[in-house]
């Protein structure tokens, strides 16, 4: 290993000799993972202050084993039930659950909707490749329509979750959508949700060269990511657009931001009136 790369100004957030990553060439993953540790380090947080929650997939690799922090690596679905558990343990932690589509709105869909209708006090990092990548490239719910996946040949022929308006419907009290190819402003809406309270969903969409790009002829991870910026649209001018204008559209941008259920605050009081 080079050592040089110990003076990287990230270093102190990276587990000592954690540099090698399990990630395909060309995953977005790793740019993920650098835009999470820019945005802690921007803040001046320690990793002391964090608690880090994934299930099981391709995205639940970007925390573990690589961030120098605690974490859970849990069962298929459920880091939402166990980043639960943690925030009312350790209330003054952040808890920051990082895992994929697959995991959080498939296998743990219920989980999610129930997390944000609670307003449950975490941030979600959703990393959506529109797979299963780490299975084999199975067809699953943020899958686009006619995309052509292992278990479908022929297309895929359902419609896919609209997470972020999931996300709100259900009462999440802050909703936003990246690209990688928007790493920057991804960076600066971590920032914005880590100083926030409630549940927060951040939806990250990357490539999946291995599987997305191959199967559903979008080609090499460059050709994915100039895919990502041709195809976004900021939510101030598609909320101007049609549904046909919007048809292939990935809407970008910070699409909610308020104060939502006190949820930590109402336990308290009941906690009061029962020991009472």
């Amino acid at each position: 290993m080079n050592d040089d790369r110990l003076e990287h100004p990230l270093h102190q957030y990276i587990r000592p000799g954690a540099f090698v990553t399990a990630a395909c060439p060309g995953c977005g993953n790793g740019i993920i993972a650098g835009a999470v540790l820019r945005a802690i380090q921007n803040l001046g947080l320690s990793m002391d202050d964090f608690v880090f929650v994934s299930g099981i997939g391709c995205s639940a690799w970007i925390p573990s084993p690589y961030f120098h922090a605690d974490m859970l690596h849990t069962t298929h679905g459920r880091p939402l039930a166990f980043a639960t558990g943690i925030k009312f343990g350790l209330p003054e932690k952040h808890v920051v659950v990082i895992s994929g589509d697959g995991d959080l709105v498939a296998i743990g869909g219920n989980h999610f909707i129930q997390s944000a209708r609670r307003n449950l006090p975490v941030l979600c990092i959703l990393v959506n490749n529109f797979i299963y990548g780490m299975t084999g490239g199975q067809v699953g719910p943020t899958t686009p329509t006619g995309y052509r996946t292992t278990t479908t040949p022929y297309g895929n022929p359902e419609p896919n979750f609209d997470i972020p308006r999931l996300a709100e419907g259900a009462g999440a009290s802050f909703v936003a959508r990246w690209t990688i190819y928007h790493v920057r402003q991804l960076t600066r809406t971590l920032q914005k949700a880590l100083q926030k309270d409630g549940f927060r969903l951040v939806e990250v969409i990357t490539q999946c060269p291995t599987h997305v790009g191959r199967r559903a002829a979008l080609g090499s991870a460059v050709k994915m990511l100039e895919l990502f910026r041709e195809s976004s649209v900021p939510v101030s001018r598609a909320q101007k657009m049609s549904p046909e204008e919007l048809e292939g559209k990935i809407v970008v941008g910070e699409m909610v931001d308020k104060e939502g259920y006190p949820l930590m605050a109402e336990y308290g009081r009941m906690g009061k009136k029962a020991s009472g």
